[in-house]
Protein backbone atom coordinates (compact mmCIF):
# COMPACT_ATOMS: atom_id res chain seq x y z
CA UNK A 1 0.00 0.00 0.00
CA UNK A 2 3.17 2.18 -0.02
CA UNK A 3 1.74 3.41 -2.84
CA UNK A 4 -1.31 4.62 -1.90
CA UNK A 5 0.16 6.41 1.00
CA UNK A 6 2.18 8.54 -0.86
CA UNK A 7 -0.37 9.62 -3.48
CA UNK A 8 -2.98 10.31 -0.50
CA UNK A 9 -1.97 11.84 2.44
CA UNK A 10 -4.63 12.10 5.29
CA UNK A 11 -4.65 15.73 6.91
CA UNK A 12 -4.82 13.57 10.35
CA UNK A 13 -1.54 12.30 9.58
CA UNK A 14 0.64 15.68 8.58
CA UNK A 15 -0.29 16.86 11.91
CA UNK A 16 0.57 13.42 13.74
CA UNK A 17 -2.44 11.16 14.83
CA UNK A 18 -2.58 8.15 13.05
CA UNK A 19 -5.73 7.23 11.52
CA UNK A 20 -7.54 3.87 11.88
CA UNK A 21 -6.24 1.62 8.87
CA UNK A 22 -7.46 -2.19 8.05
CA UNK A 23 -5.89 -3.66 4.94
CA UNK A 24 -8.56 -5.68 3.50
CA UNK A 25 -7.07 -7.03 -0.29
CA UNK A 26 -3.41 -7.12 -0.97
CA UNK A 27 -1.64 -9.06 -3.86
CA UNK A 28 1.42 -7.71 -2.75
CA UNK A 29 0.95 -9.72 0.67
CA UNK A 30 -1.53 -12.13 -0.60
CA UNK A 31 -4.23 -10.66 1.38
CA UNK A 32 -7.86 -11.51 1.20
CA UNK A 33 -10.49 -10.91 4.20
CA UNK A 34 -13.37 -12.27 3.26
CA UNK A 35 -15.70 -10.35 5.66
CA UNK A 36 -15.07 -8.02 8.19
CA UNK A 37 -16.92 -4.88 9.96
CA UNK A 38 -15.99 -1.81 12.15
CA UNK A 39 -18.36 1.04 13.67
CA UNK A 40 -17.07 4.71 14.84
CA UNK A 41 -18.04 3.03 18.83
CA UNK A 42 -15.01 1.42 18.15
CA UNK A 43 -12.81 3.87 16.70
CA UNK A 44 -14.02 7.48 16.57
CA UNK A 45 -16.47 7.34 19.94
CA UNK A 46 -17.09 11.17 19.65
CA UNK A 47 -18.26 10.93 15.84
CA UNK A 48 -21.01 13.16 15.41
CA UNK A 49 -22.47 10.58 13.40
CA UNK A 50 -22.54 6.98 14.10
CA UNK A 51 -21.09 4.92 11.01
CA UNK A 52 -19.73 1.69 10.27
CA UNK A 53 -17.89 0.07 7.16
CA UNK A 54 -19.22 -3.61 6.12
CA UNK A 55 -16.58 -5.94 3.26
CA UNK A 56 -18.76 -8.88 3.04
CA UNK A 57 -18.32 -11.35 -0.47
CA UNK A 58 -20.84 -12.47 -2.60
CA UNK A 59 -22.04 -15.66 -3.59
CA UNK A 60 -24.21 -17.49 -6.20
CA UNK A 61 -24.07 -17.61 -9.51
CA UNK A 62 -22.06 -15.13 -11.97
CA UNK A 63 -21.32 -13.01 -8.90
CA UNK A 64 -19.56 -15.85 -6.34
CA UNK A 65 -16.51 -14.48 -5.08
CA UNK A 66 -17.39 -10.44 -5.99
CA UNK A 67 -16.21 -8.27 -2.82
CA UNK A 68 -18.64 -5.58 -1.88
CA UNK A 69 -17.39 -3.03 0.81
CA UNK A 70 -20.69 -1.04 2.31
CA UNK A 71 -20.02 2.58 4.21
CA UNK A 72 -22.80 3.98 5.99
CA UNK A 73 -21.75 7.51 7.08
CA UNK A 74 -24.98 7.56 9.43
CA UNK A 75 -26.51 9.09 6.74
CA UNK A 76 -25.55 8.32 3.21
CA UNK A 77 -24.51 4.32 2.40
CA UNK A 78 -22.74 3.68 -0.62
CA UNK A 79 -21.84 0.16 -1.89
CA UNK A 80 -18.17 -0.17 -3.19
CA UNK A 81 -16.99 -3.11 -5.75
CA UNK A 82 -13.48 -3.41 -5.83
CA UNK A 83 -13.53 -6.59 -7.68
CA UNK A 84 -14.94 -4.42 -11.06
CA UNK A 85 -12.27 -2.06 -10.87
CA UNK A 86 -13.42 -0.16 -7.81
CA UNK A 87 -16.74 1.09 -9.04
CA UNK A 88 -19.35 2.44 -6.69
CA UNK A 89 -22.71 0.12 -7.17
CA UNK A 90 -25.15 2.06 -5.44
CA UNK A 91 -25.32 4.97 -2.97
CA UNK A 92 -28.77 5.74 -0.70
CA UNK A 93 -29.92 8.19 1.13
CA UNK A 94 -33.38 8.09 2.55
CA UNK A 95 -35.55 7.90 -0.28
CA UNK A 96 -32.98 9.16 -3.01
CA UNK A 97 -31.07 6.24 -4.99
CA UNK A 98 -28.04 6.67 -7.02
CA UNK A 99 -27.90 3.85 -9.22
CA UNK A 100 -30.59 2.36 -12.26
CA UNK A 101 -32.57 -1.14 -12.57
CA UNK A 102 -30.42 -3.05 -15.44
CA UNK A 103 -31.75 -5.84 -17.03
CA UNK A 104 -28.10 -7.33 -15.07
CA UNK A 105 -29.36 -8.35 -11.84
CA UNK A 106 -25.82 -9.67 -10.85
CA UNK A 107 -23.07 -7.75 -9.32
CA UNK A 108 -21.02 -10.31 -12.26
CA UNK A 109 -17.66 -11.27 -11.28
CA UNK A 110 -14.77 -10.16 -14.20
CA UNK A 111 -14.42 -14.17 -15.17
CA UNK A 112 -17.73 -14.27 -16.80
CA UNK A 113 -16.60 -11.20 -18.78
CA UNK A 114 -15.73 -11.53 -22.20
CA UNK A 115 -15.18 -7.86 -23.83
CA UNK A 116 -14.80 -9.27 -27.35
CA UNK A 117 -18.19 -10.95 -27.69
CA UNK A 118 -20.59 -9.18 -29.83
CA UNK A 119 -18.50 -7.39 -31.86
CA UNK A 120 -16.48 -6.24 -28.74
CA UNK A 121 -19.77 -4.90 -26.33
CA UNK A 122 -18.91 -8.03 -24.03
CA UNK A 123 -18.70 -5.13 -21.26
CA UNK A 124 -22.41 -4.50 -21.40
CA UNK A 125 -23.06 -7.83 -19.87
CA UNK A 126 -21.91 -7.17 -16.37
CA UNK A 127 -22.82 -3.36 -16.65
CA UNK A 128 -25.21 -2.55 -14.14
CA UNK A 129 -23.00 -0.17 -11.24
CA UNK A 130 -24.36 3.07 -10.75
CA UNK A 131 -20.70 4.74 -10.92
CA UNK A 132 -17.83 2.59 -12.91
CA UNK A 133 -14.87 3.82 -14.84
CA UNK A 134 -14.31 3.66 -18.43
CA UNK A 135 -10.80 3.36 -19.62
CA UNK A 136 -7.96 3.56 -18.64
CA UNK A 137 -6.03 2.61 -22.60
CA UNK A 138 -9.28 3.54 -24.39
CA UNK A 139 -12.80 4.62 -22.94
CA UNK A 140 -14.85 4.54 -26.33
CA UNK A 141 -16.89 2.32 -28.75
CA UNK A 142 -15.33 -0.69 -30.54
CA UNK A 143 -13.67 -1.41 -33.39
CA UNK A 144 -9.87 -1.54 -34.85
CA UNK A 145 -6.91 0.61 -34.50
CA UNK A 146 -3.50 1.33 -35.31
CA UNK A 147 -0.75 0.40 -32.84
CA UNK A 148 3.15 -0.08 -32.49
CA UNK A 149 4.05 -3.47 -31.59
CA UNK A 150 6.53 -5.51 -29.76
CA UNK A 151 8.85 -5.59 -33.21
CA UNK A 152 8.04 -1.97 -33.95
CA UNK A 153 6.01 -2.49 -36.87
CA UNK A 154 2.78 -0.69 -37.17
CA UNK A 155 -0.37 -3.03 -36.61
CA UNK A 156 -3.91 -3.71 -36.30
CA UNK A 157 -5.94 -4.33 -32.52
CA UNK A 158 -9.44 -4.31 -32.08
CA UNK A 159 -10.45 -2.34 -29.02
CA UNK A 160 -13.77 -3.00 -27.05
CA UNK A 161 -16.54 -1.01 -25.50
CA UNK A 162 -15.72 1.14 -22.89
CA UNK A 163 -11.94 -0.62 -22.11
CA UNK A 164 -11.08 -3.04 -19.61
CA UNK A 165 -10.92 -0.95 -16.26
CA UNK A 166 -13.99 -1.95 -14.79
CA UNK A 167 -13.65 -5.41 -15.22
CA UNK A 168 -10.01 -5.62 -13.60
CA UNK A 169 -10.31 -6.52 -9.76
CA UNK A 170 -8.17 -4.00 -7.18
CA UNK A 171 -4.65 -5.20 -6.38
CA UNK A 172 -4.88 -3.18 -3.08
CA UNK A 173 -7.93 -2.40 -1.18
CA UNK A 174 -7.36 -0.39 2.13
CA UNK A 175 -10.06 1.54 5.17
CA UNK A 176 -8.81 4.00 6.78
CA UNK A 177 -10.69 6.48 9.23
CA UNK A 178 -9.46 9.96 10.77
CA UNK A 179 -9.73 9.63 14.70
CA UNK A 180 -10.09 13.21 14.60
CA UNK A 181 -12.71 15.69 12.94
CA UNK A 182 -14.07 15.96 10.61
CA UNK A 183 -13.54 11.88 11.20
CA UNK A 184 -13.14 11.54 7.12
CA UNK A 185 -13.98 7.82 6.44
CA UNK A 186 -11.90 6.48 3.67
CA UNK A 187 -11.83 3.77 1.24
CA UNK A 188 -8.60 3.51 -0.85
CA UNK A 189 -7.89 0.89 -3.73
CA UNK A 190 -5.46 0.53 -6.77
CA UNK A 191 -6.17 -1.45 -9.88
CA UNK A 192 -3.43 -1.98 -12.42
CA UNK A 193 -4.30 -2.40 -16.33
CA UNK A 194 -0.56 -3.45 -17.08
CA UNK A 195 0.63 -5.69 -19.61
CA UNK A 196 3.64 -7.06 -21.39
CA UNK A 197 4.45 -4.81 -24.76
CA UNK A 198 1.66 -2.59 -23.67
CA UNK A 199 0.20 0.08 -21.49
CA UNK A 200 1.86 0.37 -17.83
CA UNK A 201 -1.15 1.98 -16.45
CA UNK A 202 -1.80 2.18 -12.54
CA UNK A 203 -5.22 3.69 -11.04
CA UNK A 204 -4.91 4.67 -7.49
CA UNK A 205 -8.43 5.54 -6.51
CA UNK A 206 -10.04 7.14 -2.94
CA UNK A 207 -13.62 6.95 -2.06
CA UNK A 208 -14.55 8.97 1.13
CA UNK A 209 -16.94 10.87 3.08
CA UNK A 210 -18.16 11.98 6.34
CA UNK A 211 -20.18 11.17 9.09
CA UNK A 212 -24.00 12.72 9.26
CA UNK A 213 -22.94 13.73 5.08
CA UNK A 214 -25.02 14.03 2.56
CA UNK A 215 -21.84 13.89 -0.31
CA UNK A 216 -19.10 12.13 -0.73
CA UNK A 217 -15.94 12.51 -3.16
CA UNK A 218 -14.25 10.37 -5.64
CA UNK A 219 -10.58 11.30 -5.99
CA UNK A 220 -8.10 8.96 -8.78
CA UNK A 221 -4.48 9.41 -9.80
CA UNK A 222 -4.00 7.52 -13.03
CA UNK A 223 0.05 6.51 -13.57
CA UNK A 224 2.09 5.76 -16.49
CA UNK A 225 4.50 2.93 -15.01
CA UNK A 226 6.05 2.72 -17.90
CA UNK A 227 9.50 4.26 -19.36
CA UNK A 228 7.75 5.56 -22.70
CA UNK A 229 5.07 8.12 -23.12
CA UNK A 230 1.27 6.47 -23.26
CA UNK A 231 -2.22 7.35 -24.11
CA UNK A 232 -4.93 6.99 -22.02
CA UNK A 233 -8.82 7.75 -21.32
CA UNK A 234 -10.75 8.22 -18.24
CA UNK A 235 -14.53 8.72 -18.30
CA UNK A 236 -16.68 8.51 -15.13
CA UNK A 237 -20.22 6.88 -16.28
CA UNK A 238 -22.21 8.17 -13.56
CA UNK A 239 -25.90 6.31 -14.07
CA UNK A 240 -29.13 7.32 -12.57
CA UNK A 241 -32.47 5.54 -12.97
CA UNK A 242 -35.73 6.58 -10.47
CA UNK A 243 -36.85 7.97 -8.53
CA UNK A 244 -34.50 11.25 -10.05
CA UNK A 245 -35.06 10.02 -13.90
CA UNK A 246 -38.65 10.20 -14.65
CA UNK A 247 -41.00 12.00 -16.76
CA UNK A 248 -40.14 15.44 -16.36
CA UNK A 249 -37.08 15.54 -14.99
CA UNK A 250 -33.70 17.40 -15.92
CA UNK A 251 -30.34 17.51 -16.76
CA UNK A 252 -28.77 20.84 -15.66
CA UNK A 253 -25.56 22.10 -16.53
CA UNK A 254 -23.61 25.46 -17.41
CA UNK A 255 -22.73 24.62 -21.34
CA UNK A 256 -20.50 26.63 -24.18
CA UNK A 257 -21.23 24.20 -26.58
CA UNK A 258 -23.71 20.74 -27.51
CA UNK A 259 -23.07 18.26 -29.84
CA UNK A 260 -25.53 15.61 -31.22
CA UNK A 261 -23.12 12.38 -31.41
CA UNK A 262 -24.63 10.85 -34.53
CA UNK A 263 -28.36 11.55 -36.29
CA UNK A 264 -30.81 9.76 -33.75
CA UNK A 265 -29.59 12.55 -31.02
CA UNK A 266 -29.69 14.88 -33.65
CA UNK A 267 -33.10 14.55 -34.56
CA UNK A 268 -33.97 15.65 -30.35
CA UNK A 269 -31.32 18.09 -29.66
CA UNK A 270 -33.90 20.44 -28.71
CA UNK A 271 -35.18 18.46 -26.15
CA UNK A 272 -31.69 17.40 -24.93
CA UNK A 273 -31.71 18.32 -21.04
CA UNK A 274 -35.73 17.05 -20.19
CA UNK A 275 -36.15 13.31 -19.93
CA UNK A 276 -39.13 11.51 -21.04
CA UNK A 277 -40.46 8.28 -19.06
CA UNK A 278 -39.92 5.04 -20.13
CA UNK A 279 -40.61 4.60 -23.60
CA UNK A 280 -40.75 1.28 -25.01
CA UNK A 281 -38.89 1.50 -28.54
CA UNK A 282 -36.78 4.44 -27.94
CA UNK A 283 -32.83 4.48 -29.53
CA UNK A 284 -30.14 5.93 -27.51
CA UNK A 285 -29.52 9.59 -27.49
CA UNK A 286 -25.85 10.63 -26.88
CA UNK A 287 -24.86 14.63 -26.95
CA UNK A 288 -21.38 16.04 -26.23
CA UNK A 289 -20.74 18.75 -24.18
CA UNK A 290 -17.95 21.54 -23.37
CA UNK A 291 -18.93 22.50 -19.67
CA UNK A 292 -18.30 25.61 -18.54
CA UNK A 293 -16.72 26.54 -15.49
CA UNK A 294 -16.66 29.25 -12.40
CA UNK A 295 -13.13 31.34 -12.01
CA UNK A 296 -11.74 28.47 -10.05
CA UNK A 297 -11.91 26.25 -13.11
CA UNK A 298 -14.80 24.09 -11.21
CA UNK A 299 -18.00 22.97 -12.75
CA UNK A 300 -21.12 21.93 -11.68
CA UNK A 301 -23.55 19.48 -13.53
CA UNK A 302 -27.44 18.12 -11.34
CA UNK A 303 -29.78 15.66 -12.12
CA UNK A 304 -33.28 17.27 -11.29
CA UNK A 305 -36.64 15.35 -10.72
CA UNK A 306 -39.74 16.72 -12.04
CA UNK A 307 -40.79 17.76 -8.48
CA UNK A 308 -37.54 20.10 -8.18
CA UNK A 309 -37.20 18.42 -4.80
CA UNK A 310 -34.91 15.74 -4.80
CA UNK A 311 -31.33 15.91 -7.01
CA UNK A 312 -27.61 14.68 -7.33
CA UNK A 313 -24.97 17.00 -8.32
CA UNK A 314 -21.22 16.33 -9.64
CA UNK A 315 -18.92 18.96 -8.87
CA UNK A 316 -15.13 18.30 -10.57
CA UNK A 317 -12.60 20.77 -12.29
CA UNK A 318 -12.67 21.33 -15.92
CA UNK A 319 -8.81 21.32 -16.42
CA UNK A 320 -9.06 17.73 -15.03
CA UNK A 321 -12.14 16.48 -16.95
CA UNK A 322 -12.60 18.77 -19.88
CA UNK A 323 -15.58 16.99 -21.66
CA UNK A 324 -19.01 15.84 -20.15
CA UNK A 325 -21.01 13.33 -22.36
CA UNK A 326 -25.14 13.26 -21.48
CA UNK A 327 -26.94 9.41 -22.25
CA UNK A 328 -30.26 9.01 -22.63
CA UNK A 329 -31.72 5.92 -22.70
CA UNK A 330 -35.37 6.47 -21.61
CA UNK A 331 -36.29 2.90 -22.79
CA UNK A 332 -38.78 0.73 -21.09
CA UNK A 333 -38.12 -0.66 -17.67
CA UNK A 334 -37.34 -4.34 -18.48
CA UNK A 335 -34.54 -2.97 -20.74
CA UNK A 336 -33.40 -0.14 -18.90
CA UNK A 337 -34.72 2.99 -18.07
CA UNK A 338 -31.37 5.03 -17.42
CA UNK A 339 -29.08 8.40 -17.96
CA UNK A 340 -25.55 8.50 -17.96
CA UNK A 341 -23.94 11.80 -16.41
CA UNK A 342 -20.46 11.33 -17.73
CA UNK A 343 -17.38 13.63 -17.21
CA UNK A 344 -13.97 12.42 -18.91
CA UNK A 345 -10.78 13.34 -20.52
CA UNK A 346 -12.94 13.06 -23.77
CA UNK A 347 -15.88 11.98 -25.60
CA UNK A 348 -16.82 8.34 -25.84
CA UNK A 349 -15.62 8.05 -29.94
CA UNK A 350 -14.06 5.55 -31.00
CA UNK A 351 -9.91 6.73 -29.76
CA UNK A 352 -8.98 6.79 -33.36
CA UNK A 353 -11.70 9.51 -33.98
CA UNK A 354 -10.77 11.29 -30.56
CA UNK A 355 -7.06 10.88 -31.47
CA UNK A 356 -7.71 12.44 -34.78
CA UNK A 357 -9.84 15.38 -33.34
CA UNK A 358 -7.15 15.71 -30.55
CA UNK A 359 -8.68 14.54 -27.41
CA UNK A 360 -6.43 11.48 -26.66
CA UNK A 361 -4.53 12.51 -24.04
CA UNK A 362 -1.01 11.06 -22.73
CA UNK A 363 1.46 10.48 -20.32
CA UNK A 364 4.78 10.84 -19.46
CA UNK A 365 7.07 8.04 -17.98
CA UNK A 366 6.28 8.22 -14.48
CA UNK A 367 3.63 11.42 -15.05
CA UNK A 368 0.30 11.60 -13.19
CA UNK A 369 -3.55 12.62 -13.86
CA UNK A 370 -5.52 13.16 -11.02
CA UNK A 371 -9.39 13.77 -11.56
CA UNK A 372 -11.66 14.57 -8.39
CA UNK A 373 -15.22 14.49 -8.41
CA UNK A 374 -17.57 15.75 -5.19
CA UNK A 375 -21.15 14.18 -5.57
CA UNK A 376 -23.93 15.16 -3.53
CA UNK A 377 -27.46 14.73 -2.71
CA UNK A 378 -30.03 17.76 -2.64
CA UNK A 379 -33.15 16.93 -0.27
CA UNK A 380 -35.93 19.58 -0.50
CA UNK A 381 -36.92 22.13 -2.51
CA UNK A 382 -34.85 25.08 -1.34
CA UNK A 383 -31.52 22.56 -1.31
CA UNK A 384 -31.82 22.19 -4.89
CA UNK A 385 -32.60 25.54 -5.79
CA UNK A 386 -29.53 26.96 -4.27
CA UNK A 387 -27.28 23.93 -5.93
CA UNK A 388 -28.82 25.03 -9.41
CA UNK A 389 -28.83 28.96 -8.69
CA UNK A 390 -24.79 27.68 -8.19
CA UNK A 391 -25.29 26.34 -12.14
CA UNK A 392 -27.30 29.72 -13.24
CA UNK A 393 -24.32 31.75 -12.17
CA UNK A 394 -21.25 29.88 -13.99
CA UNK A 395 -23.78 29.86 -17.03
CA UNK A 396 -24.61 33.70 -16.37
CA UNK A 397 -25.55 35.31 -19.91
CA UNK A 398 -22.93 33.48 -21.90
CA UNK A 399 -25.42 31.42 -24.33
CA UNK A 400 -24.63 27.94 -25.26
CA UNK A 401 -24.30 27.25 -29.14
CA UNK A 402 -26.39 24.14 -30.12
CA UNK A 403 -24.40 22.19 -33.10
CA UNK A 404 -27.93 20.86 -35.07
CA UNK A 405 -25.62 17.86 -36.65
CA UNK A 406 -23.23 15.70 -35.61
CA UNK A 407 -19.58 16.91 -35.54
CA UNK A 408 -17.43 15.82 -38.79
CA UNK A 409 -15.30 12.51 -37.21
CA UNK A 410 -13.82 10.87 -40.63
Amino acid sequence: MLGIALVFMSPNSISGAEPFRKLLTSSDRNIRVESWEITSKKVAPKSPAPWSVRKLTLRGGKQEGVDLIVVNNGKLEITLVPTRGMGVLRAQLGDVRLGWDSPVKDVVHPQWINLQSRGGLGWLDGFNEWLCRCGLENNGGPGPDKFINNVGDEATMELTLHGKIANLPAQEVEVLVDREPPFRIRVRGRVDEKMFYGPKLELETEISTEPGASSFRIADVITNRGDQEQEFEILYHANFGPPLLEAGATFLAPIERVTPMNERAAQAIAGYPKYLGPTAGFIEQVYCLRPLADAAGRSLAMLRNRAQDRAVSMAYSIRELPYLTLWKNTAAEAEGYVTGIEPGTNFPNHRRIERKLGRVPKLAPGARHRATIDFAIHVGAPEVKRAANQITSIQADRKPVIDPQPEEKE
